[in-house]
């Protein structure tokens, strides 16, 4: 079946540019110019990958993919950052806000149509809906955590990175796992990503599963 992909940016260059290339290997593509029209088309194409640039007029590309994760329907939809930014801030506030990946300008066509497919394919693996874990019930289908009785909307990747810690209980994740997993092979974040979000994972849910291994990574106790 073909993939669809709504592709946004404010540079029409860029978008017969993109477009040209991902239609030669059979991609379904729509376009928007900026972020509002992009959540009409999205509501209305249901795209399989997003692909937003982040500086763009009106609607900058962090406020539309926040607009994106409310769209029902959309909450798991990959969405990737098309950017020439490469500030630590950047791609850190981009994730909070519900992106999976970023791809960097200049774009070299094959290089670009090599992460489209990397991305599709990680967003469809399929797993269980639910994982039971430590007095954890985690939802991947709803997209929360509930402790305690109590449900929690987390941000995407402090979900995922819980969730990757809680699928293996007692598997010591070295911080490089963690990034491929969590981020990408070929995201830079800064070296302090990772503890920032455990420590958020730590205080929205009061939870002391999470174990540092020092000079290693992380471990999801499961006691």
């Amino acid at each position: 079946m073909q993939k669809k992909i709504l592709l946004v940016d404010d540079e029409p260059d860029i978008l017969e540019f993109l477009s040209y290339n991902l239609r030669k290997v059979d991609f379904e593509v729509v376009t928007a110019k900026n972020g509002k029209e992009a959540l009409v088309l999205a509501k209305k194409n249901r795209p399989d990958l997003v692909v937003l640039d982040v500086m763009m007029p009106e609607m900058d590309g962090i406020e539309t993919c926040h607009e994106l994760r409310k769209i029902k329907g959309l909450e798991h939809t990959f969405i990737v950052f098309l950017t020439a930014r490469g500030e630590d801030y950047s791609q850190i506030a981009g994730f909070d806000a519900g992106a999976d990946d970023y791809i960097t300008k200049p774009i070299n066509p094959k290089l670009f149509i090599t992460k489209i497919n990397a991305i599709l394919k990680r967003s469809s693996n399929v797993k269980e809906k639910v994982l039971k874990t430590k007095g954890l019930i985690i939802d991947r289908e709803k997209f929360v955590v509930i402790k305690d009785g109590q449900t929690f909307s987390l941000p995407k990747k402090e979900f995922q990175l819980l969730e990757l810690l809680a699928s293996k209980p007692d598997k010591v994740f070295t911080r490089t796992e963690i990034f491929c997993e969590v981020w990408g092979e070929d995201v830079v974040v800064g070296d302090r990503t990772i503890d920032v979000h455990v420590r958020k994972i730590r205080d929205r849910l009061n939870l002391d599963a999470i174990k540092t291994v020092k000079g290693v990574g992380y471990k999801f106790e499961n006691l």
